[in-house]
């Protein structure tokens, strides 16, 4: 079944996926700047951490980079969908940076703890085996990397000798970096309902990379590609609206609920904001089953994602995860006012406002018995950094939305009461001329006082009454 657009259809024409709406450009390319902040987590003594000592960190940035995103390859379908493939770039801001890419920072050894924690459940002669490459190589448990080779990559012995032997291991070829795959590169490819034959599918995606769920999960709720593509959603949104978006870099549907309606810049939007159970384990939230082998609650284990290393994904600082997490590493401050993520998309068009989308990276590590580079480190989810994607309206965008979604609508809603106004005006007009001239024919039509007749006699009126007599005229 169809789904008639709630509103007038020259509104729905303006918001769907098509060249001759308003939005698309602002689909094709958002016109919102977006910027990338990354905080590291630098490790102060890791030295006492591999003598089973408490880690202890610093947070270190922001580094922030300007993100330009565009699609292409966009082809429209049969069936009433869209494909196109986005892609990314990024460019170092000093101005806005606290810090530079050149800095340095300890962070732990991702590859070499990786792959001891592979080798945990292996015979211990292929742990010597490994071991032994490890110190030939001059891999240790902790890093000492500038910002640079820790985002966009570097340069390793380990890295060369995995890509021979086991090609297939790690998508990486050449360098290592946390951000490597993201620069100069799409997210894959989206197929999403444009919303030209039915309305209510709007923006809602139909596949990623040709498939219609994905297999990284254990169960088919959490393998399901639900939402949108997370960049515009179906306008005509209530309070009991729900944000709903697929994201490649998290493997899995995330879904934001409702908080509060506010301004952005005078413009009215809806505040959308993770709910508790976002990264909750199983045993709190028994529909997250699926994403486990889990650990403590509030952290999501995305290993099967992320060639099987043991990383997790998380608010920043660990908020709305479970104490122990943030009690295990000395330096972390969870707060909401920085740590919690929210978008703000003004109601009408589904349109983002103002966004802050953040999460965190985190290692679990723990010393591997035959392995002597993890030393006696003792279980730990460590966090590696943290990063909030950013963007808001802004100049002459912005000062468009507002005439449009602002003044437009005032200047309309007042404009009916001024029309009621005249309207009402315009037909008193004849009434009271019909009145006064209705007056003037009565004034005509009425005898003067002089056309009156005589009054008539009274009953004591003589009938016959003497003329006046004349005085005698003298004789002569």
């Amino acid at each position: 079944m169809v789904t008639l657009c709630p509103m007038p259809s020259t509104g729905c024409l303006n918001v769907r996926i098509d060249p001759s709406s308003l939005s698309f450009d602002m689909w094709k390319q958002i016109p919102v700047p977006f910027y990338l902040s990354v905080y590291f987590f630098h490790v102060l003594n890791p030295n006492e951490v591999l003598q089973g000592g408490k880690p202890q960190v610093q947070e270190r940035g922001p580094y922030v980079y300007r993100e330009f995103r565009h699609k292409s390859n966009i082809t429209f379908n049969d069936n009433d969908t869209v494909s196109f493939l986005e892609y990314r770039s990024f460019q170092f801001q000093p101005h806005k940076s606290r810090g530079l890419e050149s800095d340095y920072i300890v962070i732990p050894n991702i590859l070499v703890m990786s792959a001891a924690m592979m080798m945990e459940d292996r015979p211990m002669s292929l742990k010597l085996m490994m071991t032994l490459a490890f110190t030939t190589l001059g891999e240790r448990a902790f890093m000492n990397r500038t910002v640079g080779e820790i985002m966009w990559g570097y340069e390793d012995p380990l890295m060369n000798l995995i890509n021979k032997y086991f090609p297939n291991m790690f998508p990486f070829k050449g360098k290592f970096g946390l951000f490597a795959e993201l620069n100069n590169s799409n997210s894959g490819l989206f197929t999403v309902f444009t919303g030209v034959k039915d309305f209510s599918r709007i923006h809602l995606v139909d596949k990623w990379n040709g498939l219609s769920k994905v297999s990284f999960w254990h169960s088919d709720q959490c393998n399901m590609i639900n939402g949108t593509a997370g960049q515009m959603w179906a306008p005509f949104m209530s309070p009991e609206s729900s944000l709903e978006f697929y994201s490649p870099e998290a493997c899995r549907s995330m879904k934001l609920v409702y908080k509060e309606a506010a301004l952005f810049e005078g413009i009215p939007t809806y505040r959308f904001v993770a709910p508790s159970t976002l990264f909750a384990n199983g045993s709190v939230y028994p529909p997250n089953e699926g994403f486990c082998p889990c650990r403590e609650s509030g952290i999501q284990n995305v290993s099967t994602c992320r060639f099987s290393a043991p990383l997790f994904l998380s608010h920043p600082h660990f908020y709305n995860a479970d104490p122990v997490l943030a009690e295990a590493v000395a330096g972390l401050h969870p707060n909401p006012e920085e740590h919690a993520l929210f978008l703000d998309i003004h109601p009408v068009t589904g349109i983002p406002m103002n966004c802050s989308v953040k999460l965190q990276l985190s290692l679990y590590m723990k010393a591997v018995r035959g392995i002597g580079q993890t030393g006696s480190i003792q279980p730990v989810v460590l966090p590696l950094l943290w990063f909030g994607e950013s963007g808001a309206m802004e100049g002459k965008t912005l000062q468009s939305f507002y005439s449009q979604l602002v003044l437009l609508p005032k200047v309309l809603h007042y404009a009916q009461y001024v029309l009621l106004a005249l309207g009402c005006v315009l037909l008193l007009v004849p009434i009271v001329y019909q009145i006064r001239s209705q007056g003037c024919k009565d004034a005509v039509s009425s005898p003067s006082l002089a056309a009156q007749p005589e009054q008539l006699p009274g009953p004591r009126t003589p009938l016959l009454q003497e003329s006046p007599r004349t005085a005698p005229s003298p004789r002569a």
